[in-house]
């Protein structure tokens, strides 16, 4: 079940995250070097969540938080799949959502970020017919690897 994320979700959002990224990205951000940043990414998630130009979503698997996918301003903002849920179809239900929710919102083109070195992460979206658009930008996130830019017609 696919639902709108509650205002006070900011911790299961983090929770989702953070074991998402830390499983997935352990090769650009080691924990022994750089400890998850979990109130940045706290703060990041409640300011989004008061945000009414973004919609946040959860996805639940047997009544239990397994994913989360955020739109806003035209972007995919971000989209985890916890670890132990991966493979399973999660991610491109929630892809397919997100894309629904941008047209519906009136964007006939949909922007992400994702980290130049997750390679699993920009296969997944290639695959669902997204494009780099030649953007990069510094992750504010230490060891400030960057992210690249992709786009897709909506």
């Amino acid at each position: 079940m696919i639902r709108l994320a509650r205002p006070d979700e900011a911790e299961t959002l983090l929770q989702i995250q953070r074991e998402a990224a830390v499983s997935a990205f352990a090769h650009i951000f080691p924990p022994d070097r750089y400890p998850f940043p979990d109130d940045g990414v706290r703060a990041d998630w409640e300011s989004a969540l008061a945000d009414p130009e973004i919609e946040i979503y959860v996805l639940e698997v047997d009544g239990q938080p397994g994913a989360s996918v955020a739109v806003g301003y035209g972007f995919l903002r971000n989209l985890y799949v916890l670890p132990a849920h991966q493979g399973g179809g999660l991610g491109s239900k929630l892809h397919d959502h997100a894309l629904d929710r941008l047209r519906g919102l009136g964007f006939s083109e949909a922007k992400l970020w994702t980290l130049e070195g997750n390679h699993g992460a920009r296969r997944f979206y290639e695959r669902r017919g997204w494009s780099l658009n030649g953007e990069t930008r510094e992750v504010p996130f230490p060891p400030n690897p960057l992210d690249v830019g992709y786009s897709r017609a909506l």
